[in-house]
């Protein structure tokens, strides 16, 4: 536990920053969604008339007039590239700042077990990425009800768990990848986040790409298809997690078996 609580306090003042940062982004787009709900008509006609940009994005699944159908492509795209970002972030550097920083053989001299390390670092970043889904989750249930519209709740709570298996699935590949690392690997994992992104965009964009789903947790992260048809794609799901758990698995293989300098 005291490992889990120093890993804890050292990522503190990021997960204030990133939870801020995305909760207020959320709430200033539910605090503007009765203005461009004033708008509808037009947004919809102007969306509709941009061909593959509509379909890649989603806009063609949902109206904007209605507080769903703009929180999914609005308010879901800040929690879906923030709430990437973060958790790759923290999943990425994980295991290796300890070589990075040069503080390695202080922690290994300790009586616990390397698995034990790697499992009280793994909790840290599980909490961390709790912490942030459940904050922004109270912040826009809140924001809602202050510019007095009825909450979705169905929906927008699909749309929250969607996105924190997506953190969960990104975190637990990471974790694996930065067993494996020595000197840190920010950039890869912004990197790999940033690309499974754009690859969820590709696949809307055109047929020929629609395998790329099977690869990207954004699939099931689509804010409009979760609106559209107001529920989740287990078997995506199933298979971001398999992804997650195999990346977990090798953290632990490798972890263990690393000479760490």
């Amino acid at each position: 536990m005291t490992l889990l609580r120093h890993e804890l306090r050292q990522g503190r003042t990021a997960l204030i920053v990133w939870t801020a940062s995305i909760a207020c982004l959320f709430a200033v787009c539910i605090f503007i969604f009765p203005e461009m709900k004033s708008q509808t008509e037009g947004l919809n006609e102007l969306f509709a008339s941009m061909g593959g940009f509509t379909a890649a994005f989603g806009m063609d699944q949902v109206d904007f007039g209605t507080l769903t159908g703009f929180y999914a492509v609005e308010c879901g795209n800040i929690l879906g590239l923030g709430g990437a970002f973060f958790a790759a972030l923290c999943a990425v550097s994980a295991l290796c700042k300890e070589e990075k920083e040069r503080t390695a053989e202080f922690l290994l001299v300790h009586p616990i077990s390397r698995a034990r390390i790697v499992t009280d670092k793994l909790l840290a970043v599980l909490m961390q990425i709790l912490i942030l889904n459940a904050a922004v989750f109270a912040l826009s249930v809140g924001s809602i009800v202050c510019i007095s519209e009825s909450i979705p709740w169905k929906e927008i709570s699909l749309l929250h768990l969607a996105y924190l298996i997506l953190q969960l699935e990104l975190a637990g590949i990471l974790f694996g990848v930065s067993a494996f690392l020595r000197r840190g690997g920010l950039g890869a994992g912004l990197g790999l986040a940033a690309v499974t992104y754009f690859l969820n965009i590709i696949a809307n964009l055109t047929e020929q790409a629609e395998f790329l789903h099977y690869i990207t947790p954004f699939a099931y992260a689509d804010g409009a298809d979760i609106v559209a048809n107001c529920s989740l794609n287990g078997g995506l799901i199933a298979l971001g997690m398999a992804y997650g758990a195999i990346g977990t698995a090798l953290a632990y293989w490798q972890y263990c078996r690393k000479d760490i300098m």
